[in-house]
């Protein structure tokens, strides 16, 4: 049963103060003016909210009251807004809650001004929001932004509807933030983690007979040196293999000691100071990394010792991220990545009309275009006017397709001869030079929303961000096309 969101009285909220001579604060307050315009009067703030109370239905173990779903309905607002305007800022959690104690108009945007006193989301609360829903229900959020500034371009105050007569689309991969993945890189982070996860235990008063678990850490620090002396010197083979060796070993103890000191937090936990929280995160801490160890220490030795290549799918590339996957991109500068593979596609002002975010290894760019196809058009419930993509989608078959669909073919050809061709036609060479912004359209989305590098971690967190930034973008593109209305001059008022 969908629970019924319940009007929100009008509550009285101080004026923002006058601000002149600061052109860069004017732009940024105007722009938060009309992306507030635009979730008020967009299906954006009620979707968000009607996709929260429904889970906090499901979640209650009774029947809230009307005093507490209005509370509920105002978190959920206040956790859209602040998401989106962290997004917008690029902050972290602790800053931006920092600077929405400071600033009157990011408190008036977040909703949490008040003339008697201001009470600011702390830092967790903050990271709360941005978890508020997952990224599955985002999904439609967005797709109701898309769909109202299609139909009802007058309602959102909108100088023009939002073009779908041209769709450019294109791949890229989003990189996660890790270290380069260097096979016995991996065994020196598995040993930080297991030797601080078990100091912890030690200081909560559970011992077993061990070395202190910082000798082990200074081990593995000059072990890890070692190896990277090893490059200059000759003979380097010979010793990255020796050096390797002493590092299994030493991996061993620790893997050894870790897990006696798990079992007896497991079974003693009650009689530290720990909470049942703090406990649950040190286990799964240390589960996590004694699974994997055993696959990265035969990883490292298959490479180094055993000289053998491994092949891109059974690779370990982190110990606390394990669905990140090796890229090839063949590019400039960025021969292979690591991270996932994101599918983006434009309409010609700018406005990310579909995304998708690859777990596992993407299929072929040529296998994706139709499935895009139709999330926008179940988006928008229109069909687009002119497909444009880079010769990695073209194929016959697709070609084929499109033209018996009705929709203009834009796709690169992969032959020269067929490339030069075509773009002896007006639309198709016009709609090729064009593709050329959706590069950079992606470098906006990667590096102005979703952080150089991005903070978020592990698949689902970052799928979530990813869902964040796009709302954001197209809030921030859909402002710029409303209508500026042009306050009267002095001169005006005195005429």
């Amino acid at each position: 049963m969908v629970r019924q969101i319940i009007p929100l009285p009008q509550e009285l909220r101080p004026c923002l103060p006058t601000i002149v001579g600061n052109v860069d604060y004017l732009t940024l307050r105007q722009r938060l003016e009309q992306i507030d315009a635009l979730l008020r009067q967009s299906p954006v703030e009620r979707d968000f909210v009607q996709h929260a109370l429904n889970r906090w239905k499901r979640a209650g173990f009774r029947e809230p009251t009307a005093f507490e779903q209005q509370k509920f309905q105002l978190r959920c607002r206040r956790a859209l807004r602040c998401t989106v305007l962290r997004t917008l800022l690029q902050e972290d959690y602790r800053g931006f809650s920092c600077q929405l104690a400071g600033n009157p108009l990011y408190q008036w945007f977040c909703l949490v001004d008040a003339l008697d006193q201001v009470r600011v989301p702390s830092k967790s609360e903050v990271q709360r929001f941005a978890h508020w829903l997952p990224a599955a229900q985002m999904r439609p959020v967005i797709d109701g932004l898309l769909k109202a500034a299609v139909d009802q371009p007058r309602e959102l105050g909108l100088a023009e509807a939002l073009d779908l007569e041209e769709y450019f689309l294109d791949s890229t991969c989003l990189k996660a933030n890790i270290h380069f993945p260097t096979d016995w890189v991996l065994l020196r982070d598995g040993v930080r983690t297991l030797m601080k996860a078990t100091l912890l235990i030690r200081k909560a008063g559970l011992r077993g007979r061990m070395q202190a678990p910082e000798e082990f850490l200074r081990q593995m620090n000059r072990l890890s040196l070692a190896m990277t002396q090893q490059a200059r010197r000759a003979g380097r083979k010979k010793g990255r293999k020796r050096v390797l060796r002493q590092m299994k070993r030493l991996t061993k103890v620790v893997r050894a000691h870790a897990q006696r000191h798990r079992d007896l937090l497991d079974q003693q936990w009650e009689q530290t100071d720990l909470t049942q929280g703090q406990t649950d995160q040190i286990l799964r801490r240390i589960d996590g990394v004694l699974a994997l160890l055993p696959k990265a220490i035969k990883q490292a030795h298959e490479r180094i010792i055993g000289a053998r290549s491994v092949a891109n799918a059974d690779k370990i590339l982190s110990l606390y991220d394990t669905d990140v996957r090796v890229i090839v991109r063949g590019k400039a500068g960025a021969e292979v990545e690591f991270g996932n593979t994101v599918l983006l596609g434009e309409n010609r002002q700018g406005v990310i009309l579909d995304y998708e975010f690859f777990r596992e290894v993407a299929p072929a760019d040529s296998q994706l275009l139709f499935g895009s196809l139709l999330r926008v058009w179940k988006a928008t419930g229109r069909h687009v006017g002119a497909v444009v993509t880079d010769r990695g989608f073209a194929t016959t078959d697709n070609s084929r397709t499109l033209d018996e669909g009705g929709t203009f073919d834009g796709l690169c050809p992969r032959k020269p001869a067929e490339l030069r061709r075509r773009m002896k036609g007006r639309k198709f060479s016009r709609l090729q030079r064009r593709r050329a912004q959706t590069e950079a359209r992606i470098g906006i989305l990667k590096h102005g929303f979703l952080g150089r590098p991005m903070r978020a971690k592990r698949f689902e967190r970052r799928e979530l961000a990813l869902a964040w930034g796009v709302l954001t973008h197209n809030l921030w593109m859909l402002a710029r096309l409303r209508k500026i209305k042009k306050k009267p001059t002095a001169l005006r008022l005195a005429a």
